[in-house]
């Protein structure tokens, strides 16, 4: 089975080696069909320490790092202006 990979932005880049990414998702509302944002955060490992806040950036599944990482940055995609 493939690996899952979900592209998001970098909101925190406080913590050492460790990034959190907002990835959105939109659904339509079961009854309405107007389409709903839906947003979940991830913590995902960052090697280099070079992503910053307010980049784009890809992640994917990997084996468990720590308690709550279980992402890992695989490249970005845009830089933060």
């Amino acid at each position: 089975m493939p690996k899952k990979e979900k592209q998001g932005v970098v909101i925190s880049d406080k913590m050492e080696k460790t990034v959190v990414v907002k990835v959105a998702s939109y659904d339509p509302h079961p009854k309405y069909k107007k389409i709903i944002e839906s947003n979940k955060n991830y913590k995902a490992h960052d090697e280099k320490n070079e992503c910053g806040v307010g980049d784009v950036v890809r992640i994917i599944e990997s084996k468990p790092i720590s308690g709550s990482k279980r992402w890992v940055v695989e490249s970005i995609v845009e830089k933060a202006k």
